[in-house]
C-alpha cells in the first residue's frame, strides 16, 4: 500500500503531528510533504492530510489539496486552538470532510496545538472573538506525547496501523504477582 502524509502547518503544530503520523504508519511504501510540495494525490492508495484552522475552516492552502483528492482513501488530520471535542474543532473538520468529492474518509484527528502569541492577540481585539479563544490557554504544549497516543488509536480504528498484539505468556495475578 503507497501512502502519502501532507501537512499544511503556520506555527509548526501540524507538522510535528504529521511527522508523528508518518513515523506510526508501519508501512515501507510512504512519503510526507508540506502542502506546498506535495504530489499530486492519485498515486497513492491513502492520502493523510493534515491542516490547521483559520476562521472555522481548513487553511487556505490545505483546503486547495483537499479539493485536489477525488478519490481514493483519505484520513484527515488537524491542530487548532479549540477545545477538543468541541463545536468549533467538529465544525473545521467537517468543513474538510465536504471538500472531499469523490474520496472515502476512513478516519480523522484532531487536538489541540499551542496558538502562536500574535495570533492570540489579533483574536483577543477581534469583535465578536472567535469561539475558541476562550479555550487556547489549554492548548499550550499541544500536541504531546497524550495527543500522540490518540492519534496512535485513530490511526488503528481507521485500519492504518494494526491493533496492539496482546501480551505474551503467562499474566500473572492475585496471589502469583510480585
Amino acid at each position: 500500500m503507497k501512502q502519502l502524509v501532507v501537512y499544511s502547518s503556520q506555527g509548526g503544530n501540524t507538522k510535528k503531528l504529521a511527522e508523528e503520523l508518518f513515523k506510526q504508519l508501519p508501512e515501507e511504501n510512504k512519503d510526507i510533504a508540506p502542502v506546498a510540495e506535495a504530489p499530486d494525490p492519485s498515486g497513492y492508495d491513502v492520502v493523510c492530510v493534515g491542516f490547521w484552522y483559520k476562521g472555522g475552516e481548513p487553511d487556505p492552502a490545505a483546503q486547495q489539496y483537499l479539493k485536489k483528492c477525488k478519490s481514493g482513501k483519505v484520513f484527515l488530520f488537524a491542530t487548532h486552538g479549540a477545545a477538543p471535542g468541541s463545536n468549533a474543532a467538529a465544525l473545521g473538520m467537517n468543513a474538510a470532510m465536504e471538500m472531499l468529492a469523490g474520496a472515502t474518509v476512513i478516519g480523522t484527528f484532531s487536538c489541540q496545538g499551542e496558538v502562536p502569541e500574535k495570533v492570540l492577540q489579533t483574536a483577543a481585539n477581534k469583535d465578536p472573538q472567535p469561539p475558541w479563544l476562550k479555550d487556547a490557554a489549554s492548548a499550550k504544549g499541544h500536541p504531546n506525547g497524550s495527543d500522540f497516543m490518540d492519534l496512535s488509536e485513530a490511526l488503528t480504528k481507521a485500519g492504518l496501523k494494526p491493533k496492539p498484539a496482546p501480551p505474551k505468556g503467562d499474566v500473572l495475578t492475585g496471589d502469583h504477582a510480585m
